[in-house]
């Protein structure tokens, strides 16, 4: 008996063993390791990753994905590239502002995808827009003399803001050949910008929420980001029942995301995977799968045998005429015009922030809150990540327990000494009244400019237990405009009472949990 107990224990065991490894054929390729794959990918190829991975595990290859923003990309790299075996970013010029220019290798461009502005019908055809060949100037000054109005991704966070910026800086320092450092102090260049980014109505910190914050807005007229975008905003306007965007491309120079794949050798003999991978990419399978999604698979000349359910005609796409491309410059060059926008060209911005002080703060939580502030509010710090505010913002601080405490403001982003002291000398005590904070904050962006982009953010690491949300409701339906609330969540935050107002604003909550001064660096690309 005892035999017979101890022999059916170790068939038992070996049919376990079976079940757990068998059908783990991934873990092999992983621990004899020349056959696992680790990628670093940009949030644009999200929609390929199942296609992707289908076909590497019919190849024997392990596959892992992170995805980040292109420019989180580039500082991932810089700090962190061991990690990596390949890298696949939307536009190969940040793969110049790598500090080793000798990372990758094998790099070669996957796809294309021009940055453009789409506009609703309607306002296309009042505007004389629809079958009419346009410039890049006659596109800015609809935008300058403020008949067109437009919502876009972060010039410092993203991809497609920062290139469609590089596009219009080109254009109005009169299309050079190749843009120069001398060329961005030329005069009248910054009064051009400035009165271009006026246009802009909403920014979003990354480009796959851009798309959500557009398709919540009937009311927004226009939105720039990449040509597969906008066919994904068009496919589904067209599934709601509702108006769709004709896009234009300007004769004289449209800017291109080149969906570049390329190779890091980290010395663990991975280099037959990657081009393996990416010679499916670029395969007629491949290929074909891409297309689907709104890129385009072929380079320099036309193409008239498209999917025109995809590449539709009447949103004003194209196939048939050639795009010239615009000209990036180098990368000095690339960084002085960020920084310059940051100084002086963007829309200046009035942020309020709401600051959680009630008693549940105490320890930890305030000491994080105030090492997060002290990064965003302090110029050289924030600077180092292009999250400093300049000259022209405005900065409201609303620390908030069992009611509002205090209002401090300062209408320079530059002189932030003072708010920092206020901050820094207060104590946490009592419970949490989030709502009335927020209508207070609701309260002075509404007096303010139109000329300023309006924003709340929001923080808080309990449940709302002052005031209702039934009252901010109603004063927000109040507003003359929309003022998006983002939020961040923190210790044991109520993220239901957060989605909610989050909701009302056409806004999102960010994770401080796993780190305050992340959350907080990720919002300010939305502002």
């Amino acid at each position: 008996m005892k035999k017979s107990l101890i022999f059916i224990v170790i068939v038992f065991l070996f049919i376990l063993t079976i079940g757990i490894f068998i059908p783990r054929f991934d873990v092999v390729p992983t621990i004899l390791g020349q056959k696992h794959l680790s990628i670093l990918s940009s949030v644009d190829n999200k929609d390929v990753e199942s296609e992707l991975k289908d076909y590497a595990r019919k190849q024997g290859i392990s596959l892992s994905i992170t995805y980040m923003g292109d420019l989180d990309i580039v500082e991932e790299l810089n700090m962190n590239s061991s990690s990596y075996d390949a890298v696949w970013i939307s536009n190969s010029i940040w793969l110049y502002m790598l500090d080793n220019s000798y990372l990758t290798s094998e790099s070669k461009s996957i796809s294309i995808s021009p940055v453009v502005m789409g506009i609703r019908k309607s306002k296309a055809q009042e505007l004389g827009l629809i079958g009419k060949t346009v410039l890049n100037s006659e596109l800015l000054d609809l935008i300058q003399t403020k008949q067109i109005k437009y919502v876009m991704s972060s010039v410092t966070q993203t991809n497609t803001g920062a290139t469609a910026f590089l596009g219009f800086l080109n254009t109005l320092a009169g299309s050079p050949e190749v843009l120069t450092e001398e060329m961005l102090e030329q005069a009248g260049l910054a009064e051009k910008m400035i009165s271009l980014f006026s246009g802009v109505e909403r920014v979003s910190g990354d480009e796959a929420y851009l798309e959500t914050m557009f398709l919540n807005n009937d009311q927004y007229e226009a939105i720039l980001s990449s040509e597969s975008s906008l066919i994904r905003i068009n496919q589904e306007l067209k599934a709601r029942g509702k108006e769709e965007l004709y896009l234009l491309y300007p004769k004289d120079g449209v800017a291109f995301n080149d969906s570049t794949f390329a190779f890091i050798d980290q010395g663990k003999n991975r280099k037959k995977s990657f081009l393996t991978l990416q010679s499916y990419l670029l395969s007629k399978k491949g290929q074909e799968v891409l297309s689907k999604l709104g890129r385009r698979t072929w380079y320099g000349g036309v193409k008239s045998d498209v999917n025109k359910e995809i590449f539709n005609p009447d949103w004003g796409i194209d196939t048939t005429s050639y795009l010239v491309a615009t000209k990036y410059p180098s990368k000095s060059v690339m960084t002085k015009a960020i920084n310059l926008y940051i100084e002086e060209f963007r829309k200046p911005t009035h942020v309020v922030f709401c600051l959680d002080y009630s008693g549940s703060m105490f320890g930890d939580g305030i000491d994080d809150l105030i090492d997060a502030m002290e990064y965003i509010l302090t110029d050289e710090e924030a600077s180092k990540d292009q999250l400093q505010f300049s000259k022209r913002d405005k900065i409201t601080v609303i620390p908030f327990s069992s009611s509002v405490n205090a209002i401090w403001q300062t209408d320079n982003g530059k002189e932030t000494s003072d708010l920092l002291k206020k901050i820094k000398g207060s104590d946490p005590v009592g419970s949490t009244a989030l709502y009335d904070a927020i209508i207070a904050g609701l309260d002075i962006l509404d007096k303010e400019s139109n000329e300023y982009t309006k924003t709340i953010i929001a923080m808080t690491d309990g449940e709302v237990n002052v005031g209702t949300f039934s009252s901010l409701k109603d004063r927000y339906h109040k507003l003359n405009g929309e003022i998006p609330i983002y939020s961040i969540t923190f210790g044991y935050a109520d993220e239901s009472q957060l989605n909610e107002i989050a909701k009302l604003s056409n806004a999102k909550v960010f994770n401080g949990k796993s780190g305050l001064l992340k959350a907080f660096k990720e919002v300010r690309g939305y502002n």
